[in-house]
């Protein structure tokens, strides 16, 4: 259990005591949490709000400026004044589906102990703060070209744009995720980037006293040199650091990369790994394109039997495609957890919002419906299952967010507040996945066609005129946040904002 929780304490009760009584809108990810993408310079407080850019001239009088940006401050504010920003929308539309709902500012503030809560929402808006959590991105190398990822993410798909250019006819969402290679996010050369410097410079000197859990995120970790220079740091150092170690991977490197990952595993007396898939068999190498499936199978077990693993992680990306399978793959996280323990896998279920059209709402209402009522079935077949010791298999917090998922499908319509009409999310929906099954070299039809009603609704959506993408504007990009005095960042509104239940 979280230490910020008290004994049987429920994530409402807790709510109630500690966020709560600050204000309406307080989340401690905004001070000791940050996602930082070292590769080529932003950053944000986690990863549901869009990104920001660094101002590079502050890291050399302060390399926590990685972290503390003049936006981050301003966010801050906010919430001490108990305002909504904006950019945190994700949470704001979970919590206006129904009054108790939790959303994942609760389970980013658990975290953290009451008397850290309550030092941060004292302090002036604008002081620097030491992290306690923290998500590196060093660059964005990658394998894999998942289709809800997208250039900034993923060097594999930056092949992809170059190979075959843009997609076109995609209507919907101002991200332009498809359009170019996102030079944006080209990270800067080995031994010339001032993040990486930074980062490292602040590790060495105070951060790794401080810092609670680390973790590496990507493109793909194990192919970045950063990645092996920290396993290599903790090796050397063992006794210098409490922080909690994880690495994110999508488990479909070389043999000799997952031998490598087994074997730095055994120096770490506290290290986990986050892996990602969230449907199973063909439905997941089609959505995670570069997967095999059975390999990725494969590491799993090796890593649990042959890893020094204190929990694994299985990070779920709720898109519309997953959910035909997605109980299939359930089953199948409930096995591992039947024969190796709980934490064998633990498993998150996260809400696809960006790009809209692959949300799960773009379902037609009968699919939600019958999924929403499969989930919530397997929920109630599966709640109370236990070993011969009392553990749970399902953790409340798993039960939880199944729940809240299932939710979401029948309470909500549209998944952020720049969606599209309907008729662009259907047209981006069959035009994306034509051409990305064209270009991968999948056949959708044969993959999806076990259900029957799916391929039927796909086959009826009507296209509209094709009228490309053409060229981003300013406020299409994640990474168009270049004032380094951010006050309001061009590209998202981050005034505040009482979002309703289905803008």
């Amino acid at each position: 259990m979280p230490y910020g929780r008290k004994n049987n304490e429920t994530h409402k009760e807790y709510k109630k005591r500690v966020i709560d009584s600050k204000s309406d809108s307080f989340c401690g990810a905004k001070w000791y949490n940050a996602t930082i993408w070292l590769g080529h310079g932003q950053t944000a407080s986690c990863h549901h709000p869009p990104a920001h850019n660094i101002n590079v001239k502050e890291l050399k009088l302060n390399p926590s400026a990685i972290h503390n940006t003049p936006h981050k401050k301003l966010m801050r504010k906010y919430m001490q004044e108990g305002k909504r920003p904006k950019e945190c929308e994700y949470c704001w539309k979970v919590e206006d589906i129904k009054k108790d709902n939790i959303s994942d500012r609760v389970y980013k503030t658990e975290i953290y102990s009451d008397e850290d809560l309550q030092k941060a929402y004292d302090m002036p808006w604008d002081a620097n703060v030491n992290l306690r959590t923290l998500e590196i991105s060093f660059d964005r190398t990658c394998q894999f070209a998942c289709s809800y990822c997208n250039p900034a993410f993923s060097t594999t798909w930056v092949k992809d744009i170059e190979k075959d250019g843009p997609y076109k006819n995609i209507q919907s969402d101002g991200r332009g995720h498809f359009i170019d290679t996102a030079p944006w996010s080209k990270p800067l050369e080995e031994g010339k980037n001032p993040y990486i410097d930074a980062f490292f410079k602040w590790w060495e000197t105070d951060l790794h006293r401080t810092l609670e859990e680390l973790r590496i995120t990507g493109g793909e970790p194990l192919m970045s040199p950063g990645t092996w220079k920290l396993f290599d740091w903790f090796e050397e150092n063992a006794d210098k650091s409490n922080v909690r170690f994880a690495i994110n991977s999508n488990l479909g490197g070389k043999q000799i990369l997952i031998d490598r990952l087994i074997e730095k595993s055994h120096n770490i007396p506290n290290f986990q790994v986050f892996t990602s898939c969230e449907a199973f068999g063909k439905d997941a190498e089609f959505i995670r394109d570069g997967l095999d499936f059975e390999y990725w199978r494969k590491n799993i077990r090796r890593l649990i039997t042959e890893g020094n693993l204190q929990q694994l992680n299985m990070m779920m990306t709720i898109n519309a495609l997953c959910l035909l399978s997605m109980d299939t793959f359930l089953d199948y996280l409930l096995e591992l957890k039947k024969e190796f323990g709980p934490q064998y896998p633990m498993f998150t279920v996260n809400l696809l919002r960006f790009p809209s059209f692959q949300s799960p709402l773009t379902l037609p209402k009968e699919i939600k419906e019958e999924r929403a009522n499969c989930f919530q079935e397997w929920i109630e077949k599966n709640k109370d299952l236990a070993n011969k010791d009392g553990w749970k298999y399902l953790q409340d917090f798993e039960i939880d967010q199944l729940q809240r998922l299932i939710d979401y499908l029948r309470g909500v319509d549209t998944p952020h507040m720049f969606t599209a009409e309907r008729p662009k999310l259907l047209n981006d929906f069959k035009e994306f996945y034509l051409q990305y099954s064209k270009r991968r070299g999948f056949d959708f039809h044969k993959i999806f066609g076990y259900r029957k009603d799916f391929i039927e609704w796909f086959d009826n959506i009507e296209l509209l005129t094709n009228t490309g993408m053409g060229k981003r504007s300013s406020g299409e990009s994640v990474a168009d946040y270049d004032d380094p005095n951010v006050k309001e960042p061009r590209g998202w509104n981050t005034t505040v904002d009482k979002l309703g239940k289905n803008q």
